[in-house]
């Protein structure tokens, strides 16, 4: 009787450490959220790379977090080190571009409204919301697949996420349907125990901080930008049935602007002018929100996408296309100037 008892509680016990030691997707979840949940802070380094069909953006991207609300994203791109600052704080969000000493303030719901795959939060989230997510393990590691919610560019449906062995997220690529990948961020250093100074996530800290620390950094001139709009800048995609109508140059300022008019099923208009840096700091209120793509970060309203690239800003505005449609039309905007 004896060894018949020792056989059933070592079978209990053999039982129960091998069911604590298989891990499903819910358990391995549960454990990514509970590390968010508990941190009061993280700071993480990555590498970030949007893909637009055969044009690929490689970003060095930095992101503070400060529970419950704050966050500082900085998004320098590789090629012509240009930085943009999203920051969130109790007065609002903010897209900071320094080397124009200008700023965005919107009333919006970011990162919340929009998958975020630099995000720890945000990446959780949409493995959280995702009723059939899927989790294999390869090289060690657990591998993640789970939809996904980018509204200004809907082509992109599921991600996959690579987690390690320590439950730190190390990659996370997003794919559209054909399996084509769109972004794909690599975590190259990640500390959940960041602590911050008071004045860590204020606007006009770091303004002044990022002044100080690149007092070389200059945009290019308003002569030389005005030499590159002596001729315009094209969309090199535009909907079926829309052409290019009239084009005029007005004399500015700090230069010239170009107004295209683009006219037929889906008309708008595309404005092109020298991004000039102001005397002191502006804070611009805006109605709509972000996204990043190209080598900028864009504000998007339900009718109009605006943005700066390589020292030209972009406004373009339509009341009859869709807003992934003009979002579309000012990824294809050519970065060189395209003869007539």
């Amino acid at each position: 009787m004896k060894k018949i008892l020792l056989f059933v509680v070592a079978t209990f016990f053999a039982l129960c450490l091998s069911g604590c030691g298989k891990e499903t997707e819910k358990t391995v979840l549960e454990k990514l959220s509970k590390n968010i949940e508990k941190t009061s802070g993280y700071k993480l380094e990555a590498e970030m790379e949007l893909i637009n069909n055969e044009d690929s953006y490689k970003y060095d991207v930095s992101v503070s977090y400060q529970k419950k609300d704050n966050y500082r994203v900085s998004l320098r791109n590789q090629t012509n080190n240009h930085e943009q600052i999203i920051l969130k704080n109790t007065d609002g969000v903010y897209v900071l571009t320094p080397t124009l000493n200008k700023s965005f303030k919107f009333q919006s719901k970011w990162p919340y409204n929009n998958s975020q795959s630099y995000l720890l939060q945000s990446v959780i989230s949409d493995m959280e919301n995702d009723s059939k997510l899927s989790m294999k393990k390869k090289n060690g590691n657990y591998v993640f697949t789970s939809k996904v919610n980018y509204k200004n560019n809907p082509s992109l449906t599921h991600q996959e996420v690579v987690v390690d062995k320590n439950l730190d997220i190390k990659q996370v690529t997003v794919y559209d349907e054909e399996e084509n990948v769109g972004i794909k961020v690599v975590f190259k250093q990640i500390d959940m125990k960041a602590k911050f100074k008071d004045n860590y996530f204020v606007l006009e800290e770091n303004m002044e901080a990022w002044q100080s620390a690149n007092e070389n950094e200059t945009i290019t001139s308003s002569k030389e930008v005005s030499n590159v709009l002596d001729e315009a800048v094209y969309p090199m995609y535009l909907p079926e049935g829309t052409y290019l109508e009239t084009e005029k140059t007005v004399d500015i300022d700090n230069g010239s602007r170009k107004i295209l008019t683009f006219a037929g099923d889906t008309p708008f208009m595309l404005v092109e002018e020298p991004a000039v840096k102001e005397d002191e700091l502006s804070v611009i209120p805006t109605s709509g929100d972000l996204d990043i793509f190209r080598d900028s970060v864009a504000v998007i309203s339900d009718t109009s996408v605006n943005f700066v690239s390589d020292g030209v800003e972009y406004y373009l505005v339509s009341s009859e296309m869709e807003v992934s449609e003009l979002v579309n039309v000012a990824k294809s905007i050519s970065v060189m100037p395209v003869s007539k």
